[in-house]
């Protein structure tokens, strides 16, 4: 459950660094880095399982879904604007889930906020894809399908952890391992994750008039490579 975070911290540095390259907006690489440190955040609570440490991953839950919506729903604005009222409301959204949270300590409603964000985040995906650019319905699919997945793996691991453990007792250790479904939950919400940012920044570099292009590392990792656009 520890080393499975690597999803969460090395793919996005990755792209924050490519984005930095490309010379594209601070918000992107907000983007990637809010993801990286929900990586390192939950890297240290499964490490450590102290409160203090699972504050550090759940709450980052929450701010980089922030940052995701603002750059999802600033994707058809003109470069270098700020959406001020926008980024108010999310801000103290932020701050009011965190303190109700460090007060009332509830799980359940750490979840239906962090939920609420995924819900705005998916709203706009399937705008964007169905209406916009069609074209790009695979990646979006790909991105909330791959996250759903480690959805349902996580509530069945929390349902049925009792009986989980006590099967992976009787069978061999690598079997057990490969049926962690909490660490295919950072796995497979991980790559959905890293997936919307690739959808999000794909459509922001096409209204700009961009060449974006996804290509596979060693042929299996995904990344969005940016052209600048053609001088005529």
């Amino acid at each position: 459950n520890t080393v499975s975070n690597l999803i969460f911290i090395l793919p996005p540095i990755y792209g924050a660094i490519q984005t930095y390259k490309d010379g594209l907006e601070k918000r992107y690489l907000a983007a990637y880095l809010c993801l990286t440190a929900v990586g390192l955040g939950s890297w240290c609570f499964h490490m450590t399982l102290k409160y203090e440490m699972q504050l550090l991953d759940e709450l980052p839950m929450i701010y980089s879904c922030c940052v995701f919506v603002y750059c999802l729903y600033e994707c058809f604005k003109y470069k270098n604007t700020v959406n001020y009222p926008l980024l108010f409301l999310l801000i103290t959204y932020s701050v009011v889930v965190s303190i109700v949270y460090l007060n009332l300590k509830e799980p359940v409603f750490h979840q239906i906020m962090y939920g609420t964000l995924v819900s705005i985040i998916v709203l706009r995906s399937v705008y964007i894809v169905l209406w916009v650019y069609p074209w790009l319905r695979g990646l979006g699919y790909t991105s909330l399908t791959v996250f759903l997945m480690g959805f349902f793996l996580w509530n069945v691991d929390n349902i049925f952890c009792d009986k989980l453990r006590a099967l992976r007792e009787k069978m061999p250790p690598v079997v057990g391992a490969v049926t962690q479904f909490h660490a295919w939950w950072h796995i497979l919400t991980g790559l959905g994750s890293y997936l919307h940012i690739l959808l999000s920044l794909y459509t922001r570099t096409l209204f700009l008039k961009h060449r974006p292009k996804v290509k596979f590392v060693f042929g299996i990792w995904p990344v969005l490579l940016v052209e600048p656009p053609k001088k005529l």
